[in-house]
Order: structure tokens, then sequence, then C-alpha cells
């Protein structure tokens, strides 16, 4: 999938478990996995705009844009794979 995600980093910035950004977000665990995984295909406005402001960050600093390669794009496939669990919410 060509949009990556940075949870992770913007976690380790901020010294904060998975579990803690969850409960202060009021998602779950589980969901927060999906999304910081690369996993989600959607996220909700509302689930991003309570990310920023627990972790004090831009949307960009959570998400970017990775061009495919030509093999992903040739033959669907990516390095992340998709979830039904989706989309995150909050």
């Amino acid at each position: 999938m060509p949009i990556a995600v940075d949870i992770d980093v913007m976690l380790a910035r901020r010294k904060m478990s998975v579990g803690e950004l969850a409960e202060r977000v009021g998602i779950t665990p589980a969901n927060l996995a999906v999304l910081k995984n690369g996993r989600a295909k959607a996220v909700r406005f509302t689930t991003l705009a309570a990310l920023c402001e627990v972790l004090d960050c831009q949307p960009g600093d959570l998400l970017r844009w990775e061009a495919e390669t030509e093999s992903e794009a040739e033959t669907g496939n990516s390095a992340t794979t998709t979830d039904p669990a989706d989309p995150v919410e909050a």
C-alpha cells in the first residue's frame, strides 16, 4: 500500500506505549495495532484528530505516501496486507 503509517515513530518520540495511546485515544489496542501495522484500509478523521491531539503532532507526522514498486503495481500485491476489521474507528 502506498500509504505508510509512522505511529511507532511518534510513540518512541513521546515515550508512550501502544496501550496508553489506545486508552487515551479511545480505541481498542487491537484496532490501534491494525492501523499501526499498516493493515487498515481507512481511518476516520476523528480517530486521526485524536491521535494527533494525544501525540501532539500533525497528520503528516503519522502518515506518508510511498510509491509502489513496479512488481506490486503489476500483481496488485503490496508489502502490507489488508484486514477485514477496517476501518479503524474512534
